[in-house]
């Protein structure tokens, strides 16, 4: 067994900050697809002709102008997200060597950004509110984990690394060329919206830099794009192989781990996560830690830091006040 003190350190860590590895994952999983969706879309200029059906006639959009808005609209879209809150229910269930749940956990919070950095703000624990005190526990929390994360980014941008909001690894459109391949895009109807879809399978000799680029690297998957938009909309993902980083401490991922996640679009002007639904067993620092069957799902957007009107919300039982006492904390 390692004593490693980095891998120990980092191992404490993840277990202090386990609810907020899922919106960590959420924001990773859409930065990594729409970038290899635009990847995938320049390699595919080179293929011969577009897809059979009524879209048969309208060619492809411009892929570099693709990979421009691609971009620009995930930064985008991550500014306006941050003038939200929602509501998340997730579920895990634990599974036996047969298949048979032994343990489910229900874990209700709100989801919205302090500070610059994406939190989750636990309210309830298999149905049972959270108490006062649990509560204040839960924004002293989340106040340590926001500082954490600013410091993370801030030690990051001093040695000129790309980071996601809480200091993730990210990777480039380059990488992504040299981990994978991409084929078979096709413009595929969902929901009512024109997509352009397309397929992806990772390199299993290509040398990798970062745990985000592991992941990448033992995937294999499809993302729909809006065209309209030019915006994630569901993505589905799959691990070939088995894999550990740090004798499974820091990175376990199991073979045939499974992935679906969905966005949906918020007062005509935001797309923001609506559910992700897993299968398997992915422990991966600051990104996943289940083992079983994992669902989340999002619902209640609500506006804050402003008196706009949305959506009506969706009612979930025992709605939560705003954390008190947090600078940028979302209004009434």
């Amino acid at each position: 067994m390692t004593h490693d003190p980095s891998i120990l350190k980092a191992e404490s860590a993840a277990r202090a900050s386990k609810i907020e590895l899922m919106p960590a994952c959420r924001r990773y999983l859409r930065t990594a697809t729409l970038l290899l969706l635009a990847c995938a879309a320049a390699h595919a200029q080179d293929s011969a002709g577009s897809p059979p059906g009524a879209a048969a006639d309208r060619p492809l959009p411009d892929i570099p102008s693709l990979m421009r808005d691609v971009e620009a609209n995930q930064r985008k879209a991550e500014a306006t997200e941050k003038d939200y809150i929602y509501h998340s229910v997730e579920t895990e269930q634990q599974l036996d060597s047969r298949g048979t749940v032994k343990k489910t956990t229900v874990t209700e919070s709100d989801s919205y950004w302090l500070e610059g950095v994406p939190v989750r703000r636990e309210v309830k624990k298999n149905g049972r509110p959270l108490s006062a005190s649990e509560l204040g526990k839960e924004d002293t929390r989340i106040d340590k984990d926001v500082a954490s994360a600013r410091d993370r980014r801030a030690k990051a941008d001093a040695a000129g690394k790309a980071t996601g909001p809480r200091g993730e690894d990210m990777v480039t459109v380059s990488r992504l060329l040299e981990l994978g391949a991409f084929t078979n895009p096709r413009r595929v109807e969902l929901n009512g919206r024109d997509t352009i879809a397309v397929d992806y399978a990772g390199d299993p000799r290509a040398h990798t830099r970062n745990r985000a680029e592991e992941i990448i690297r033992d995937m294999v998957g499809t993302a729909w794009i809006d065209e309209q938009d030019r915006m994630l909309v569901r993505a589905e993902g799959r691990f070939v192989n088995s894999f550990k980083v740090g004798g499974g401490l820091v990175v376990n991922i199991r073979k045939g781990t499974h992935f679906t996640a969905q966005m949906t679009k918020i007062n005509d002007e935001a797309w923001l996560p609506a559910q992700i639904d897993a299968e398997g067993a992915a422990r991966v620092l600051l990104f996943w830690n289940f083992d079983g069957r994992l669902e989340v799902s999002n619902s209640d957007y609500r506006k804050f830091r402003t008196s706009s009107t949305v959506l009506p919300a969706t009612p979930h039982a025992g709605e939560p006040k705003a954390p008190a006492g947090n600078a940028g904390s979302p209004g009434p």
